[in-house]
Parts: C-alpha cells; sequence; structure tokens
C-alpha cells in the first residue's frame, strides 16, 4: 500500500508552494507551518515531507527552529529536505527531532559526500532526485545535467543509498497528473524503495500508481492539490488503501477554514 505524504514547503517562515520550483511565483497558504502540520496529522498522515526552501537555495537549512516546533508538536515522522549537502548538517537537523533527512542532487552529485552520508546514517537518508525530461536537475532545478535520472539513481544505490524521492520538474505544483512512465521507468531501474512526488492531482492519480502495481513504489509525495482542494487527504489515503484514521491524530486540531491565505 502507498504512504501518502503531505508536503510542507517553507520559506521566509511561511508554508508556501512554488509551481516547477519558480521563486517567483509563489503561493502563501499560511503563515504557521506548525498548525499546517498539525492540521495533516490530524487527517491521517502517516509523515510529513518537509522542504526547506530558503535553505535550498543558501546551501544549508534556514528554517530549522521552525522544523524542531513541528516535529515536537506532532507525533508521525517528519523528514527534511533543502540545504542537506554534508553529514554535519544532516546529523544537526536529526538533532532537531527529523527522522529522515533528505540529501538533494547537488549533494549526491559528489560521491565522496553522498557515500559517507549514506554509510553513516542509513535508513535515516534519502536521496532526493529531480529530473526533467529525464535528466537530473540540480541547483534550484536551474540547470539539467547530462546524466539520465535512473544512471544516477543507480549510482547512488551503489554508493549505499537505501531510499529514494523521483520529483518530475515538469509536473511539480502543476496540478497536471503523476508522470506515470517516468515512475515505472525508475522503480524498474532500482533496487530500493521509491517515493514518487510531482504532479499528484486527483485520487485517479493515486489510483494509477496503485494498479500500475510497482512493488518498489512506497509513497507518493503530494502538496498544491492538497492546499487547492483538488484532493483531499482522507481521499487518497482511501485510494492507497489506508483510510484508517491516524492514531496519533489531534482530533480537531489544525487549520481551519479561511486561515491560509490563499484556497486551501
Amino acid at each position: 500500500m502507498l504512504e501518502i505524504i503531505p508536503a510542507i514547503d517553507i520559506r521566509n517562515g511561511r508554508c508556501v508552494r512554488l509551481p516547477q520550483g519558480r521563486f517567483d511565483q509563489e503561493t502563501v497558504y499560511s503563515d504557521d507551518p506548525v498548525e499546517v502540520a498539525r492540521r495533516w496529522e490530524a487527517e491521517g498522515a502517516p509523515r510529513l515531507h518537509i522542504v526547506d526552501l530558503d535553505g535550498a537555495r543558501a546551501g544549508s537549512p534556514q528554517n530549522l527552529a521552525i522544523v524542531e516546533k513541528i516535529a515536537a508538536a506532532i507525533r508521525v515522522p517528519v523528514q527534511l529536505g533543502g540545504g542537506i549537502r554534508s553529514l554535519e548538517i544532516a546529523r544537526s537537523a536529526l538533532d532537531e527531532g527529523v527522522g529522515r533527512v533528505i540529501i538533494g542532487t547537488s549533494a549526491a552529485l559528489d560521491a565522496a559526500i553522498a557515500e559517507e552520508i549514506f554509510r553513516s546514517l542509513g535508513e535515516q537518508a534519502i536521496v532526493g532526485i529531480d529530473a526533467r525530461d529525464g535528466y537530473v536537475a540540480v541547483r534550484g532545478w536551474e540547470e539539467i545535467t547530462t546524466e539520465k535520472a535512473v544512471d544516477f539513481a543507480k549510482r547512488m544505490v551503489s554508493l549505499g543509498a537505501v531510499r529514494i524521492i523521483y520529483t518530475d520538474i515538469s509536473r511539480d505544483g502543476m496540478l497536471r497528473g503523476v508522470n506515470l512512465p517516468a515512475m515505472v521507468e525508475m522503480t524498474q531501474a532500482v533496487s530500493v524503495p521509491v517515493i514518487a512526488s510531482g504532479g499528484v492531482t486527483t485520487v485517479q492519480d493515486i489510483k494509477d500508481l496503485v494498479s500500475a502495481n510497482l512493488p518498489r513504489l512506497e509513497g507518493v509525495i503530494t502538496g498544491k492539490a492538497l492546499y487547492t482542494g483538488s484532493l483531499s487527504l482522507a481521499d487518497a489515503l482511501a485510494a492507497a488503501g489506508k483510510g484508517e484514521r491516524n492514531p496519533h491524530s489531534l482530533e480537531g486540531e489544525g487549520m481551519g477554514e479561511g486561515e491560509s491565505s490563499a484556497n486551501s
């Protein structure tokens, strides 16, 4: 069964979404990421995916204080990406209560750094692979390399990566549906669990991923669809076969109607 993982992207201390990672097209959904985290936990999320957008740009996490508050406010595990480019930084994030850290593509391009992190952290480290048209993207998705995403993934597994998040940039935040062929190709290329990201828009997208019967597809991250209302977390969980309520949820807490500065 797929794990449905709501995303919380943080920029300047607020919960935002950036279509295709474009910083000039920011939409703010809440001024309080902690309350957003409580909402998703209350609605049944098994874990949360947090991205420090400021950290991704700066090269080191910039919102760890907020991430620490989120980890302390909820009981479900948190995974964090954005600016984690060394073992020292990764460990500092884990010390703040994060369950897993996501090593970005820029850091992973340095084989020595990647291998050190994977060897030292094991299951606590995930490699994030961002791609456009099947090729690895770096530097905030602004630069496309000549290396195919599946080849890069195989290389990361050979260095010790035990889990992959695969993001299709062209679909991220665009509400255009999942790039299913790309996810099929990735899951067939590697021997480790893969989490899909980018483009999840409706319940049908979840159903399509489930129907594809990809043994190594472990979960799916969804962001904008939840905030705009094109997909409810309850429906996504039901479609993935996980419709039961989270036993650790905070009944009645969370972001209420009208609390965000855009449609949520």
